[in-house]
């Protein structure tokens, strides 16, 4: 199998940073040593609120990263103005809704394909790869690929959420949902990635699969990070990926 890559969500040096102001920690450095650490890309969610991640934040990940940025946004106008003007290597579009602490659940690609079809047309033609971040339900896989999406991601937050408080049933349950959907998506042709609330310990089964070809992994590794370092946390996370990888091979 080919190997699983490493998304690193900076937001929450950002979440840091913002909650006395002024300038550290500062996600940009968070993001070189990611780089430094053995990352395969960045993923910064630029909310409509800018609660974390700011606009000065994008421009300097773009002129700073040799990594692929992945900016995580919402499907408006102002974002994709943004995302137009910057070019990022990859967007990945969440749902966004003001009073969440996180984001909750996938998009309704199908409920809504027709305008995101639209919505995505001109993010593709500057370059950047569109990625959505969904459920793993079938409707939701399919109208992904009808509107053109290069990828999905798989919203694991079911699965590490049950997995945390010990209901072993349930988290098998989302676990065999999301390996069907991942290869699912990958037999249309969908690139997989997957992420939300991964943990060391909730990794393994997910890592092993396939099909996905990325993980997005953030909170969890900030929050590591305070008592090991970010360098040390994210070679963890590497190797516990790496050895999940190898052994469902």
């Amino acid at each position: 199998m080919d190997r699983l890559r490493l998304g690193v969500n900076i937001d929450h040096v950002a979440t840091v940073r913002n909650a006395r102001g002024g300038a550290v920690p500062d996600p940009v450095r968070a993001a070189k040593l990611a780089e430094e650490a053995g990352a395969d890309g960045i993923t910064a969610h630029l909310r409509e609120d800018r609660r974390h991640i700011s606009d000065d934040d994008i421009a300097r990940l773009m002129d700073a990263l040799s990594l692929p940025l992945n900016l995580e946004m919402a499907a408006t106008d102002e974002m994709q103005a943004i995302a137009l003007r910057h070019r990022p290597h990859a967007v990945c579009l969440v749902p966004e809704k003001r009073e969440e602490r996180t984001t909750e659940g996938g998009l309704n690609v199908a409920q809504d394909e027709n305008r995101l079809a639209q919505f995505i047309a001109p993010l593709r033609e500057t370059g950047s790869r569109v990625s959505l971040f969904i459920a793993a339900d079938r409707p939701q896989v399919e109208a992904a690929a009808r509107i053109g999406a290069a990828v999905v991601e798989l919203h694991t937050g079911g699965y590490c959420d049950a997995f945390a408080e010990g209901r072993t049933e349930a988290a098998e349950a989302e676990l065999a949902r999301l390996r069907e959907m991942a290869a699912f998506a990958h037999s249309l042709g969908l690139e997989v990635h997957a992420g939300h609330g991964l943990t060391y310990d909730s990794v393994g089964p997910v890592a092993a699969f396939p099909e996905v070809a990325e993980l997005n992994i953030g909170h969890f590794l900030i929050g590591e990070a305070i008592f090991t370092g970010l360098p040390e946390a994210i070679a963890e996370m590497r190797r516990r990926m790496d050895a999940a990888r190898g052994a469902g091979a």
